[in-house]
């Protein structure tokens, strides 16, 4: 277990990542959602990722169901503030926002102290949950200003009054997850897609920028929506489909792991859970048997010469740490 930051909040080395039972591009059945709950649950998993915007809410009442009943302090949730959900009598789906939901809401964006205060309290509902471990502004990617001057402090107050353990940031963009982290007093900071096999922008600021001043890195995305965990026709790269480029140089990754007797999926694991600031590997899964196989290659090892060949063909920049441990 990894402590964040100096919150006192623990993750283990792999974390369950809760889009895929809101919901994200396919339906899933709340028996199954609940299932790859249990499934991580009973892998030694203990820290579970949600927020509103999966699924309109339906992930973390999922989750939040299927949790409910086992210890609260064996347990770390996060979740996510700056979208509020408002209902709508539209009709429709929500899948241009990747989700196979109705469209019972809207969100709206909202990184005010006020938005921020009320987007906790309807997480908290939905989840059914008295407290979560740790709270991130979502995507405040084109609300900067609003994020600093007013949600980041509210944040603050409330890890303050210990309504929270842990607060920080999750994005799918370094530059201003790195601002966070040299200008606030996060604990954590959630970066998807970008300290990968494919993308390793994490590397030149914001990991060694947090490993300096001992803030903690939980990394999403690891197989880039899809493309790291099964290169082929129709998978995707950031939640689209793939570009031939980058089709090739996961075939390519693909083709060296299985030649050192591993997987792809092994080494898109290994990569980023071997850097020191990284406390957590969030992994995305909507079913048992896609947990268990994430386990199982959170495992699975991963030779030297794998990496070495990387770097020799310059797939791999000579600053990323060599994966020598395993998640536990």
């Amino acid at each position: 277990m990894t402590s964040l930051g100096g919150s006192g909040v623990r993750v283990s080395g792999l974390s369950f990542g809760a889009a895929g039972i809101g919901n994200l591009f396919t339906e899933v059945t709340d028996e199954q959602a609940c299932e790859a709950v249990d499934a991580a649950w009973a892998s030694g998993i203990r820290y579970f990722d949600t927020a509103p915007h999966y699924g309109l809410g339906l992930s973390e009442r999922r989750l939040g169901a299927a949790l409910r009943g086992r210890p609260r302090a064996a347990y770390t949730v996060s979740t996510k503030v700056g979208r509020l959900l408002e209902p709508v009598d539209t009709g429709g789906d929500d899948l241009a926002d990747g989700f196979a939901v109705p469209a019972t809401h809207r969100r709206v964006w909202d990184f005010s102290a006020d938005g921020v205060r009320r987007g906790l309290d309807a997480s908290l509902e939905r989840l059914g949950l008295d407290r979560v471990d740790v709270v991130y502004l979502h995507d405040p990617d084109d609300h900067a200003e609003q994020a600093f001057r007013e949600g980041y402090p509210a944040l603050e107050k409330l890890r303050s009054q210990g309504v929270v353990g842990a607060i920080g940031a999750g994005m799918n963009q370094t530059e201003m997850l790195t601002r966070f982290v040299r200008e606030t007093d996060v604990d954590v900071v959630l970066c998807a897609g970008r300290y990968t096999l494919l993308d390793q922008r994490a590397l030149t600021g914001l990991l060694p920028a947090a490993q300096a001043r001992g803030i903690s890195v939980v990394i999403g995305g690891a197989f880039n929506s899809g493309l790291l965990a099964d290169p082929g026709p129709g998978a995707t790269y950031n939640y689209a489909l793939a570009p031939r480029e980058l089709m090739d140089r996961a075939l390519r990754l693909k083709e060296i792991a299985e030649r050192h007797g591993t997987t792809l999926r092994a080494a898109a694991l290994a990569l980023p859970a071997a850097h020191p600031a990284v406390a957590s590997v969030l992994v995305g899964a909507r079913s048992a048997d896609e947990v268990r196989d994430c386990v199982r290659q959170s495992v699975t090892p991963v030779p030297p010469d794998f990496w070495q060949e990387l770097r020799a063909e310059g797939l791999l920049p000579a600053g990323a740490p060599l994966p020598v441990r395993e998640l536990p």
